[in-house]
Order: structure tokens, then sequence, then C-alpha cells
């Protein structure tokens, strides 16, 4: 039993429209996890620098150009519009560790979320040169 060739051309375009997707969201997925692998580095680059600090050491951290309502007690310096708090070198390490488990974990659903799509996509070429090998033959 063969597949007529209308039916044929319709399935092979569904299948090569879905590897299509699947490539350009494996492209996607790849930045995504070379951003997340960025901003881990600079993480542990902070990290190594406040570590070098005295652990008494008073240190600023940026919160934008945002509006922000601070407690009396917290120190604010402003330089071209944007905003900083100081706080200790022990608090800005624990809120940078907690930013880093929090990076890893997108890491790892990104790599999970990268090996599927990868899979849909060898299935998906997989599909089309079986098409293209049995030449619509049952």
């Amino acid at each position: 039993m063969s597949i007529p060739n209308e039916a044929l051309q319709k399935l092979l375009e569904e299948i090569e429209q879905k590897a299509a997707q699947s490539n350009q969201q494996i492209a996607i997925v790849k930045a995504q996890i070379a951003g997340k692998n960025r901003e881990n580095r600079m993480i542990q680059l902070t990290t190594a620098e406040l570590s070098a600090l005295p652990e008494n050491t008073k240190v600023y951290e940026g919160v934008g150009k945002m509006s922000v309502t601070l407690r009396l007690s917290l120190s604010v310096a402003t330089h071209l519009g944007f905003r900083f708090v100081m706080g200790s070198t022990k608090d800005t390490k624990d809120k940078l560790s907690s930013q880093s488990k929090e990076i890893k974990s997108d890491i790892s659903d990104l790599e999970k979320k990268l090996h599927y799509l990868e899979t849909t996509s060898k299935n998906s070429r997989g599909h089309i040169e079986q098409l293209l090998r049995s030449g619509g033959r049952g």
C-alpha cells in the first residue's frame, strides 16, 4: 500500500516545519544557556573579589535606576541617576550565592529542554529520510 503523493507531500511539509521550529528553538535555548553561564561567571568573579576584602568592609550594590524606598538605616548613593545600596560583604556574598544556585537550576532546566529539542529534531530528520527512502510505500 502506498501513500498518495498529496498526502506524502503534506506529511513531509509538516515534518520539515517541525524540524525547522525545533532548530530555531535549539538556537534560542543555546543562547539562553550561554547567557546564564556568563551571568554565573560574573557572580563567581564578584564573589572572588568580595572574598579578598575583610569581612567588615562595606560594599555598595547597584539597584538600578528605579525609585527605591529604603529604611533610614541604609546608606544610599546616587551617581548619574543610578542608585546604590550599602551593605556588608557577607550579605552581598549570600545574595550572590543564592543567585548562583538559581542560575544553576535554570541552566539544568534549559539543558533538559535542549536535549528534548535535539531529540525532536533528530527524530524529524529520521522521519524525513525514511519517507524519502520509501517513496511513500507503506
